[in-house]
């Protein structure tokens, strides 16, 4: 593990860029983008696309670690080179931004009002090559509806069991538990999740470490006692569809917790802008996520 890496995400100034969209979520941030469908014909071809409006961002002036901590990566962007650099290894020595890796592979069914993860079977070939790569921390991502007891803690029992796996790597796991921003029962669910993970924080042992990537909350500052946890580095937020401007305000309101937001980071953001129109805005985005990440 990089001390100093492992010190920026502990208590830098900034959030986290998540750049990580992946398999059924690709073809709309491509769109969101300014790229139809009909601009592709393969996968292959939409990756190529992919990893352009990733290296756009990536090597924008505003994409640097003073305020962007680290950035969250999908498999095939680890794979692949910016400015003839591994990509972790660019983002570290030429931005100083810590990078991650997504290892899941996709949500199961919905059972009991949650959606586990789906298995995992390359999980540690991926994990050997992170490391080799450089890469500091991974993350997986869980979705829960409602507020039913067995579901949550079923979510909560795997994305334990399998962050503890990793962190036995030298990796610290983001665990993503979403909860659905459109829940009837958002607030209950918030509930039972945050005591979910804090019963589960109890039994890990010291140098099992975790990051947390949570909904944004209905009670301001709800997730507090969670930051406090030792074995907890940090909590973040994800935008979870709600708009930069909303996300941003509500994030604002809980203090400790930073972003790690994906499509209200790059909101704005065209393939057909020119580089100087592309520039101002991303600064834009970063400028408003750092200040409300920073209360």
């Amino acid at each position: 593990m990089n001390n100093e890496q492992l010190e920026q995400m502990r208590s830098g100034s900034g959030f986290i860029a998540a750049l990580d969209q992946s398999g059924g979520s690709t073809p709309s941030a491509l769109a969101h983008y300014g790229i139809p469908r009909e601009a592709y014909h393969s996968d292959a071809e939409m990756l190529d696309l992919m990893h352009e409006m990733r290296t756009r961002i990536m090597t924008d002036p505003s994409f640097r670690g003073d305020r962007i901590l680290g950035a969250i990566l999908f498999e095939d962007t680890m794979d692949r080179k910016v400015a003839n650099l591994d990509t972790p290894t660019y983002l570290w020595t030429e931005r100083h931004v810590v990078p991650f890796v997504k290892v899941d592979k996709g949500l199961a069914d919905e059972i009991d009002g949650a959606r586990c993860m789906n298995p995992m079977p390359g999980l540690e070939g991926l994990l050997a090559r992170a490391i080799q790569k450089g890469v500091f921390g991974t993350k997986m991502r869980s979705f829960i509806h409602l507020a039913n007891a067995r579901g949550i803690q079923a979510v909560v029992d795997q994305q334990f069991e399998i962050g503890r796996t990793i962190a036995r790597q030298g990796l610290i796991p983001i665990l993503e538990p979403e909860i659905d921003i459109t829940s009837p029962e958002k607030s209950e669910a918030e509930r039972m999740l945050r005591d979910a993970i804090l019963e589960s924080l109890e039994g890990l042992v010291t140098d099992e470490l975790v990051m947390l990537k949570l909904t944004l909350p209905e009670r301001d500052d709800f997730y507090a006692p969670l930051m406090q946890h030792p074995n907890v580095v940090r909590v973040v937020a994800l935008s979870g569809g709600y708009s930069r401007d909303e996300a941003s305000s509500r994030l604002a309101r809980n203090h400790g917790m930073i972003a790690s937001f994906s499509r209200a980071l790059t909101e704005g953001l065209t393939v057909d802008m020119s580089d100087a129109a592309f520039q101002q805005e991303f600064k834009s985005a970063v400028d408003q996520v750092f200040s409300a990440s920073i209360t």
